[in-house]
């Protein structure tokens, strides 16, 4: 090994270089001789030589000491000099990682608060129509006895006596590189850089008390299960009266008793007699807002409510409906979040009696023999041709 090498001329500097030109050099060698990079022979003694010159040079007391003619390179073999895992880092990832020189030093006791969430079950039509409800949380709120400062009254922070402050304690490891020095959190200080020697009574130093309180929060109609409304603020406050998190509302739709919302359409399914829909008649069916009314009154005539809500409609059943028919009423589903509203769908179910009295069933034998069903044979109806259908027709040419 060469002895008592020129650290400007190891690093290829300038004997003037300032601190960020050392570093620059340094990082730039680091990279090319690293062992585990560099699988040459020479190149971890060469990684020993470059790493104990940038510890005289990065230290302006050992560079100063150095430049008066100082011998700084004593006990530089085997065993190499102390430097900085640090800075090994920096070399590698360009002062990205959590241990560079940006992120040393003490952190900070206010930080921003987590977020926090609730759920908040609603019915179908508050879920269209949109609701203001009142919720209880229990967060973390600011203590009014310390005001997030987290210290008794009169008191505050002193500086750490094991880390002076400095917020990490420095662990020197013996390895083939040589003595490794890595910064780890003061375990005292828990990396603040201070301590508190009399804490507030209430909050314990935290700097925030649990607190139940109450929040008006306002739905918007279109809603689905599942969404989520974001509250800015209104979570836990932070350590040291740090800001507050977002408080999430995550709403969970009740099911109906008639109505199936799918998407921003509403489906349900009409029973009618097969009379009725042989002959044809009209039904007069409740809407969804007629949920939001306080007394659950339905208007028998289809008219709007005195709170403004048409609270009923009428269907009409058509001659000779079959049963599994669907009727589309536009506009009368959910409103969209973002304007519009869905359709309600209307399936109609013709009931078959399973019961007859004698004179009904004489009745029925009537109208088969008027309409030549005594007797009927059974019709296989050919299905509808699907996509996959079509297709096979059109290569078969038909």
């Amino acid at each position: 090994m060469r002895e008592k090498l020129d650290p400007y001329e190891l690093l290829g500097v300038a004997r003037d270089a300032d601190e960020a030109a050392i570093k620059k050099a340094y990082r730039k060698l680091a990279r090319q001789y690293h062992p585990d990079v560099n699988s040459d022979p020479d190149a971890q003694e060469r990684f020993k030589e470059v790493s104990h010159a940038y510890e005289i040079l990065s230290d302006p007391q050992k560079r100063a000491a150095y430049d008066r003619g100082g011998d700084v390179f004593g006990g530089m073999g085997a065993q190499g000099a102390g430097f900085s895992f640090t800075d090994i880092m920096d070399a590698f990832f360009g002062g990205a990682g959590g241990g560079t020189a940006a992120g040393r030093g003490p952190r900070p006791r206010v930080r921003r608060g987590q977020d926090a969430l609730i759920r908040l079950d609603i019915t179908l039509a508050e879920a269209a129509f949109g609701v203001t409800r009142e919720l209880k949380v229990d967060t973390a709120v600011l203590c009014e006895t310390c005001h997030g400062e987290g210290t008794a009254a009169g008191s505050s922070p002193v500086p750490c006596e094991t880390c002076h402050g400095a917020g990490e304690v420095a662990y020197v490891q013996r390895s083939f590189l040589g003595e490794v020095r890595t910064l780890r959190p003061c375990t005292v200080c828990h990396g603040f850089g201070t301590t508190i020697p009399d804490p507030c009574r209430d909050c314990g130093g935290d700097g925030r008390v649990r607190s139940h309180r109450t929040l008006s929060v306002k739905i918007p109609g279109g809603v689905d299960n599942g969404t989520r409304i974001q509250l800015s603020e209104e979570g836990e406050i932070g350590p040291g009266g740090g800001p507050a998190g977002d408080l999430y509302v995550e709403i969970r739709v009740a099911k109906h008793d008639t109505f199936v919302r799918q998407g921003n359409d509403l489906h349900c399914t009409v029973a009618v007699p097969m009379t009725a829909a042989a002959l044809g008649t009209t039904l007069t069916l409740p809407t969804l807002e007629s949920d939001l009314i306080a007394d659950g009154a339905d208007d028998p005539d289809g008219a709007e409510s005195s709170d403004g809500l048409e609270t009923s409609f009428v269907l009409e059943i058509k001659p000779g409906t079959q049963s599994g028919s669907e009727q589309v009423l536009r506009g009368r589903g959910v409103p969209g979040l973002r304007g519009g509203r869905g359709d309600l769908r209307v399936m109609v179910n013709v009931e078959t009696p399973t019961r007859l009295d004698p004179a009904q069933e004489e009745l029925l034998r009537q109208l088969a023999a008027i309409r030549g069903e005594e007797a009927p044979e059974g019709q296989l109806k050919t299905a509808g041709r699907g996509m996959f259908g079509r297709l096979r027709d059109a290569f078969n040419g038909h």
